[in-house]
């Protein structure tokens, strides 16, 4: 379930719209917010990051917002990883819909939970709270929906939901809350998501693709062995390539 089959970036695009959209936003808002520091995008931050004080004083949509802002490169690639692992699976099995009912249900309840539980000068940002809903719909499915997921992939993503628990209440700077109740959020919504899900079909994109595939893909170029290429393995992985630098660029800024 969380080994991806896609050729390129362009494939994955077409086969989980949600997922890249979602990552996209991610990477956008940090480039206008971040990167440019536009003003347009300084006033975007504070009108949409996580406040206690602000939810309570009725600016309601700081609920959704902060699901979509992250405070630096490394956090918004980090959260965007995890996405482009975990959310495919379930985008493929739930449908397009309720895939995005179920993650912005998760961020809003762990939005709502740092409310509750924190105090009321606490601001926070990030996607990490609706992420952890994702692992609370798979936590569901181990405990309760067999039938949807392989053993492999439920010893997987059991393990990983451990370590990023444990790692919530060690790494400072982490809206435990947040993870928390995302979780709780996730797994309170994915009885209602799961209704007539079919387990993962990892082969459903090829089946989609080479369906629709034209005869013309296949004629013979006259000229092919005179043009100079890079390999075909290279140009096609390029998008992954550039996504794996950018990850890696994330983690030396976090370093030094």
């Amino acid at each position: 379930m969380f080994i991806r089959h896609e050729r390129s970036i362009k494939e994955f695009i077409q086969s989980y719209p949600i997922v890249s959209t979602l990552v996209i936003i991610h990477l956008a808002l940090w480039l206008v917010i971040n990167f440019l520091q536009l003003p347009f995008g300084i006033w975007l931050y504070q009108l949409g990051e996580g406040s206690n004080y602000g939810i309570e004083q009725g600016e309601y949509w700081r609920l959704i917002t902060p699901i979509f802002l992250h405070a630096d490169l490394m956090h918004a690639l980090f959260n965007s990883f995890s996405l482009v692992l975990f959310g495919p699976a379930l985008e493929q099995m739930l449908g397009r819909t309720k895939f995005i009912i179920g993650y912005l249900f998760a961020g809003i309840f762990g939005n709502l939970g740092t409310y509750l539980v924190e105090d009321l000068f606490y601001f926070h940002i990030g996607a990490s709270g609706a992420i952890f809903g994702l692992f609370g719909i798979y936590i569901f499915m181990v405990l309760f929906r067999k039938h949807l997921i392989d053993q492999i992939s439920s010893q997987i993503v059991t393990t990983i939901f451990v370590i990023g628990l444990i790692m919530t209440f060690f790494n400072p700077g982490i809206n435990v809350s947040g993870h928390i109740f995302g979780f709780l959020g996730g797994v309170i919504i994915a009885p209602i998501v799961l209704a007539g899900a079919n387990s993962y079909n990892p082969w459903a994109a090829v089946a989609r693709r080479n369906r629709y595939r034209n005869v013309d893909d296949i004629q013979f170029d006259p000229n092919r062995w005179n043009k100079k290429r890079l390999p075909r393995s290279f140009t096609k992985n390029i998008g992954w390539i550039i996504f794996g630098v950018l990850v890696l660029l994330g983690l030396l800024s976090r370093l030094f």
